[in-house]
């Protein structure tokens, strides 16, 4: 069967996602979605990503709750700055991080762009360098330290 679909349960999300898009169930649509789905995940497959190694899932909830209290806090300060036209320096940030792991890597970058005024800009492997854009940045270190404190520690004990 994985040779047919690489991986099925992304196959079948893909599909889903497809026909919820589409608002339709029928037979045309549904072949096409797992067409689309089938090849996809052929593509994913091509790309070999290293697998996921999730360490514990106790901080999850932790990690999410925090996200979505940023991200709404966030969309707040933004908002102020808009109407009120009041912030501070435009800049960007050289945050070193501790971790490599691919997967890590990947929901920080979510979580620092789905979070608005910053923008994550590019990561150096080699230095461990993350280069992060932040619309109203007051103080770099305090700023450092939150990502760390928050994002970072939260996800060395998910991914290790």
């Amino acid at each position: 069967m994985r040779r047919w679909i690489p991986h099925p349960l992304l196959a079948l999300g893909l599909t889903l996602m497809w026909l919820l898009l589409n608002q339709s169930v029928s037979p045309g649509h549904i072949l096409l979605g797992a067409a689309l789905a089938v090849v996809a995940t052929h593509g994913l497959a091509a790309l070999r990503p290293e697998p996921v190694q999730i360490i514990s899932l106790r901080p999850v909830p932790r990690l999410l709750f925090t996200v979505a209290a940023d991200i709404v806090r966030s969309n707040i300060a933004v908002a102020r700055i808009i109407l009120f036209g009041k912030r501070g320096v435009s800049e960007f940030v050289r945050l070193p991080l501790e971790f490599g792991n691919i997967h890590a890597l990947t929901v920080l970058a979510l979580i620092i762009t789905a979070t608005p005024g910053t923008m994550w800009v590019q990561f150096n492997r080699a230095s461990g360098i993350l280069l992060v854009h932040v619309l109203d940045l007051k103080d770099e270190e305090e700023w450092i330290r939150l990502i760390k404190d928050r994002y970072e520690r939260l996800l060395l004990e998910i991914f290790g």
